[in-house]
Parts: structure tokens; sequence; C-alpha cells
């Protein structure tokens, strides 16, 4: 692992960032209803427009982004002792499966903790699959009995 490096996305790599995303959903759910031809400029749109709320970063070796993660944060509600307050949510932690099981996604999942952290964020959150809880238990993520969902219905 000493060839590869985990740091924040820069811009002219959203392109790869958003390859990965669409050859995650097509490895999860086969291939996905948008080309990747056109998801690749929708999605490297949206990456820039949210650089503010979403922060991304990279695992590579060489010029090759080969995992990601991403921490979305969130305002939240000023409190008479913390008027400024931010929490955080991990979203999209991929590794491509050729680089799986050698210490990557843990990478990924510290540099977003560890951005959150330098960002002053009171919580950080993911909503996990199955197959990752372990991971994120490995790096402090504990159930928590008061963070509850609903997942709600689209109209």
């Amino acid at each position: 692992m000493k060839d590869i490096v985990c740091r924040p996305a820069r811009l002219h790599e959203f392109a790869a960032v958003a390859r990965l995303r669409w050859l995650w959903v097509a490895e999860l759910h086969g291939t996905p209803d948008v080309t990747l031809e056109a998801f690749v400029p929708r999605f490297t749109a949206w990456a820039r427009q949210h650089t503010d709320s979403h922060r991304c970063v990279v695992s590579v070796r060489g010029d090759t982004v080969i995992g990601m993660a991403w921490l979305a944060i969130t305002q939240r509600v000023p409190h008479p002792r913390a008027l400024e307050r931010l929490s955080g949510d991990v979203q999209c932690v991929y590794v491509i499966p050729d680089e799986r099981a050698n210490g990557v996604g843990g990478e990924l999942i510290e540099a977003v903790l560890s951005w959150a952290g330098e960002l002053g964020l009171e919580r950080v959150t993911v909503h996990s699959s199955d197959r990752a809880v372990s991971a994120y238990r490995r790096h402090g993520f504990a159930v928590s009995p008061r963070l509850l969902q609903v997942e709600v219905a689209v109209a």
C-alpha cells in the first residue's frame, strides 16, 4: 500500500470518481439505466456545485483513482451554547474490487473522520451495507439507541 495515496479529490478527478460511482451501482444492481457517458458529466457538474456541502476523499495509485469516500456536511440548528453546529454523514465509500481487503477502505474512512474533526463536526453517521458494518465499527462507529430513521415513500 505504500504506492497508494489517500487525499482530498482534485476537481479534475471528479470524472474518475463518477466512473467509480457508476461501476459500484453496476456491480450491485446490474447495468444502470443511465450510460456511463451520460452519467459522468452530470455527476461531475453536481460534484463541482456541491463542494461546500460534500467533500470527497480519494485513494490514488499513480494517476489512477481506485477508491472514494464522501463526507456530506449538514448545518444544525443553533444552540444557545453553540451557535455554529455541523454534523456529517459518510457516503459512497467504494474501492475497486482488485484493491479490496488491503486497507484502502479503512484509510478512506479514517481520512473522512479526520476531515470531520478538522471541521469541528459534532457527530458523523453512516448508512452502511451489512458487509461494511464491521469496517465502520473498527473505526469507532457504534449503534446509537437515539439515532432513528424512516424510509420516505417517493411520490
